[in-house]
């Protein structure tokens, strides 16, 4: 070869040597050795990886695709691929890449038969196969993160998790299986455990724009904004023309209150890839930004090629920007097809929300909480918001955190995750089941919500909310594990509440909310639960109305403070100012002093709201605070 050097080898090494210092030369020396001996799969990963440095993906992504059609047995080719989909977005892309991974670096034949079926997506024959391979060798790594990454596949990630665990104690230097754990780890929300795995991955390639992605999502999980900023940064700041970075970038911008960076990182997102419907709707879900007509033509274009779920984030923008403009049918029509979209790929039955809350009523008698009256743990700082989503429990959550001795968190998981850990994902024994709990269960119940909800704690103040709106389902078991906490249960008028919902896509959860009817039963099935613990347990919740919040919020907030057997402190009143995170839809709403503008905006699409209105009409009349 006549290369620059003399020798494969020697163009080889120099290219390899160049890499991290200079990966300008590196890719230059690299397209040397192509021109000299065309499709050279070493070359190839070489001109991957500059490229990759280089900041630039889609050529990236070419060469390792190219090198892994070259040589199929390279693990380094198939590895470098999925992580450059990774960043890419293309997760069913790297996921297929990371099979042939797997499959090129292990040579027994029964392991290739698993890794193609893991590649064919055959889980039956696959498990066997390794299953069978790892009885005779117990310590095989790669068997077992094979065996891992269909845990994951199949969402048995405590599996997972368990199976990574060893494969990193028998090989520790074992990078992909530590950051596969890492993920593991982020989809358990055990993201301070993430984090240090991911700390450890760092040590040895501080450059790697996967491990540094995956530590701003669970930064920003852990509430710790200013972190996660960070790692977007440093992440942007050797790709900036990766969309999807700076669309969580966008995310965390927003949720501590910096709404211009923001909209620069949407708007920044957009311009790399105009089709992305997420970086729209995210615009859109800022509330108080108004798109131009221009905005609109640019959506309209691009729902017009979109599917599946981009097409579902441009309808839900759509009826966003054509209700800002008064053209209230349009608006709808989007707002209805985003739901019809997101309504199929969901399998949520009314039906069973029904059945819970009647089993809720006859388990949760007087007599059942006398009998187990002073169990739990004692603590008293939490302080429970619940109710329908787009209520004004976000309002009723800043008002609070205001206060010197409450401190905000966000929409803790933890009540649910208790619930799933209970009932073993057999939804038909609860609350039921919760009869069978002794005093030491139900206090170690709630120890364990306190030590898990402990790392969202950022302050000392002695309260601290937790704003997940589903937990009006668990009051009782709230209660039972933790007899001093608070319960407020924020009510808003039922048309308005449900059709705020309709309005909205959530990113997960809120099943029950992309159907009018489906929403209308919710809303019923949680007034009545909420009714029968009035019943059964006077005193156990206190009620805000956010219309009567609205009309006389210092009577309110004063009303709720004594519930709370707090001070009344005049930085409540003031609680547009408070400046801490704030995740929700209502994220810049909250930062705006009380307005009355949003109460009747339901009113402007009455004409499409029969089904809704309805299921309501029994409630309509009784409740207290119309507005008309």
């Amino acid at each position: 070869m006549n290369s620059p050097t003399g020798t494969l080898g020697a163009a080889l090494a120099r290219a390899r040597d160049l890499l991290n210092r200079e990966p300008v030369l590196a890719e230059e020396q690299a397209r040397e050795i192509l021109r000299a001996v065309p499709d050279q799969p070493d070359a190839l990963l070489l001109r991957g990886r500059a490229l990759a440095l280089l900041e630039r993906p889609d050529e990236a992504i070419a060469a390792f695709r190219r090198a892994a059609d070259r040589d199929p047995r390279s693990a380094d080719a198939w590895r470098l691929l999925g992580d450059a989909l990774v960043l890419a977005g293309d997760g069913n892309g790297a996921d297929a890449a990371y099979a042939r991974q797997i499959k090129a670096s292990v040579h027994d034949p029964r392991l290739q038969r698993a890794a193609s079926a893991l590649c064919d997506n055959d889980m039956p024959v696959a498990e066997k196969l390794l299953r069978d391979h790892l009885k005779e060798k117990p310590t095989d790594v790669a068997a077992i993160r094979m065996l891992a990454e269909l845990a994951g596949r199949l969402g048995r990630n405590a599996d997972a998790r368990n199976l990574l665990e060893r494969a990193i104690e028998l090989a520790p230097s074992f990078a992909p299986a530590r950051f596969n754990l890492a993920t593991v780890l982020y989809r358990q929300s055990h993201f301070v455990e993430a984090i240090e795995m991911l700390d450890r991955l760092l040590e040895g390639d501080r450059t790697n724009a996967a491990y540094r992605n995956l530590k701003g999502a669970a930064e920003a999980r852990l509430g710790n904004f200013d972190d996660a900023i960070v790692q977007f940064e440093q992440v942007l700041a050797r790709r900036p023309d990766h969309a999807l970075i700076w669309l969580s970038y966008g995310h965390a911008l927003k949720t501590i209150g910096r709404q211009g960076d923001s909209i620069a990182a949407y708007r920044r997102a957009i311009a790399l890839m105009p089709g992305l419907g997420e970086a729209w709707w995210s615009l859109a879900n800022l509330k108080t930004m108004q798109f131009s007509e221009a905005d609109r033509a640019a959506m309209e274009k691009a729902l017009g090629s979109a599917s599946g779920e981009e097409q579902m984030h441009f309808d839900f923008a759509l009826g966003k920007a054509y209700e800002d403009v008064g053209q209230y049918e349009i608006a709808f029509r989007h707002y209805a097809d985003g739901n019809r979209l997101r309504r199929a790929q969901l399998a949520y039955n009314a039906d069973e929300t029904s059945a819970a809350v009647a089993r809720a009523c006859s388990l949760f008698t007087p007599e059942f909480f006398a009998a187990r009256d002073g169990q739990g743990a004692p603590d008293d700082g939490p302080i429970f918001v619940i109710g329908m989503p787009r209520s004004g429990s976000t309002l009723v959550e800043q008002i609070l955190a205001s206060h010197p001795m409450i401190e905000g968190t966000q929409e803790l998981p933890d009540i649910l995750r208790l619930v799933r850990q209970l009932t073993g994902g057999e939804r038909a024994c609860y609350p039921t089941l919760l009869a069978d709990l002794d005093a030491a269960k139900l206090r170690a119940l709630g120890e364990g919500y306190l030590e898990s909800t402990r790392p969202q704690r950022k302050t000392a103040r002695p309260f601290f909310i937790d704003k997940m709106p589903n937990n009006w389902l668990h009051a009782g078991l709230i209660h039972l594990i933790l007899p001093n906490a608070k319960i407020i249960d924020v009510r808003r008028h039922p048309l308005a509440c449900c059709f705020s919902n309709f309005k909205q896509h959530f990113a997960v959860g809120q099943a029950f909310s992309y159907s009018l009817a489906d929403m209308g039963r919710y809303y019923t099935d949680y007034v009545a639960l909420m009714a029968h613990f009035d019943a059964a347990l006077p005193g156990l919740t206190h009620r805000v109305f956010y219309e009567a919040l609205i009309d006389d919020a210092e009577g309110e907030i004063r009303r709720l403070l004594d519930y709370l057997g707090l001070p009344f402190d005049s930085a409540c009143l003031r609680f547009h100012e408070t400046a801490r995170s704030v995740r929700t839809a209502s994220s810049e709403q909250v930062r705006k002093p009380i307005f009355r503008e949003g109460l009747d905006h339901w009113r402007r699409f009455a004409l499409w709201l029969a089904p809704l209105e309805s299921v309501l009409r029994p409630l309509l009349a009784r409740y207290p605070h119309g507005h008309s």
